[in-house]
């Protein structure tokens, strides 16, 4: 799947308040469906389940890359495997990716992001 529109949902840096009901709260706003939290901006991410996720969904991660030191994928509310081939790629691209359901993904983003550490995320919404 592609990524969703070619500007930030919102520009800048911002913690995520809430999760479920089908969407994210953060910086006093919703949004319903999957989010991309990258450095310079909230995305709309047009994946709704972990076999979503191909290099197609992963290119706007991708060219963020070199201002990522960990990128967070929050898969659901069940834990996944990414494919090694996927993951292969991004490692080769340079990406270092830590893979875990949606709610662990939202509070250890939120943390590191507390501490200023180079870090995004890709939220997989849940109800």
């Amino acid at each position: 799947m592609s990524n969703v529109g070619d500007t930030p949902f919102l520009p800048g840096r911002h913690s995520i308040d809430a999760y479920g009901n089908g969407g994210f709260r953060f910086a006093g706003m919703s949004h319903r469906g999957s989010l991309l939290c990258l450095p310079e901006g909230i995305w709309a991410w047009a994946v709704g389940r972990p076999d979503d996720i191909d290099q197609a969904a992963l290119a706007r991660v991708l060219a963020a890359a070199p201002d990522i030191g960990l990128f967070l994928l929050g898969t659901g509310p069940d834990p996944w495997t990414m494919p090694e081939a996927l993951r292969r790629y991004c490692r080769e691209a340079g990406l270092s990716i830590d893979v875990m359901t949606t709610g662990a993904a939202v509070r250890t983003y939120n943390i590191l992001l507390g501490e200023r550490r180079q870090v995004a995320a890709g939220l997989i919404a849940v109800e």
